[in-house]
């Protein structure tokens, strides 16, 4: 059989530099995907509907884990209302009257995770990493970068996770290369606390592993902080 790898992240200087708070989570499973899951979509639509009563999109702003995120992108460079981190677009849409894209299980898991807690939330097929190790800096002028739907985007001035090949996650859109899909076996999630509250990104990490263990099989879930 096998071995798995066992991921490794690491935070570099200049991330800290901009965020010296700063908190992750990692989470890793063995899952199985489905096209759509009736059960997971009734807790979307639940919590879609708690945050029309709740929230405004101005309001949403206010939000720790938006606010911070926002603070981080102006630190190192980036627009956060041009380059919107993915929590905060997904949230402003759900207050817009329009509905969450449906894509397949894991995708829509990650999103409701990234929704309910406001943390920037990336997730990935961990066999299509490079590696071991992911590092989390910034973007580089230039760095190439094709984002999930997006193609090429640019990264400059974005936290970034990179793999040995390159980069493979930004808050504002995750990477074509490493992406889930319905073949996706062996999961990584990773939760970007720019907020430094480790409690609420435990709770984060937590709360993806239950709905892991509900929707996606998962029996061996794990994660670490970092």
């Amino acid at each position: 059989m096998e071995e798995k790898k066992k991921i490794k992240v690491l935070v570099l200087a200049e991330i800290k530099q901009v965020c010296p708070e700063f908190v992750g989570a990692c989470v890793e499973a063995d899952v199985v995907n489905t096209p759509y899951c009736e059960g997971l979509w009734q807790e979307v639509e639940r919590q879609c509907e708690r945050f029309r009563r709740e929230l405004t999109t101005e309001s949403l702003k206010e939000r720790t884990s938006i606010a911070a995120t926002r603070r981080v992108y102006k630190a190192c460079g980036k627009d956060p209302s041009r380059y919107r981190p993915a929590s905060e677009a997904l949230i402003r849409r759900v207050l817009q009257g329009k509905e969450l894209y449906q894509r397949d299980t894991l995708v829509d898991l990650v999103n409701l995770a990234s929704i309910v807690y406001g943390y920037s939330i990336g997730g990935f097929d961990a066999d299509r990493f490079v590696g071991d190790t992911l590092t989390l800096g910034i973007g580089r002028e230039g760095e190439p970068y094709e984002g999930i739907g997006r193609g090429i985007i640019n990264i400059e001035g974005l936290p970034v996770y990179r793999d040995s090949q390159g980069g493979v996650g930004t808050p504002t859109s995750d990477n074509e290369r490493t992406k889930m899909t319905l073949d996706t076996r062996r999961l990584v999630v990773l939760i970007n606390g720019y907020d430094g509250n480790e409690q609420r990104v435990r709770e984060n990490a937590e709360y993806i592993l239950a709905l892991l263990a509900r929707y996606c099989q998962s029996t061996n879930g794990s994660y670490f902080m970092y």
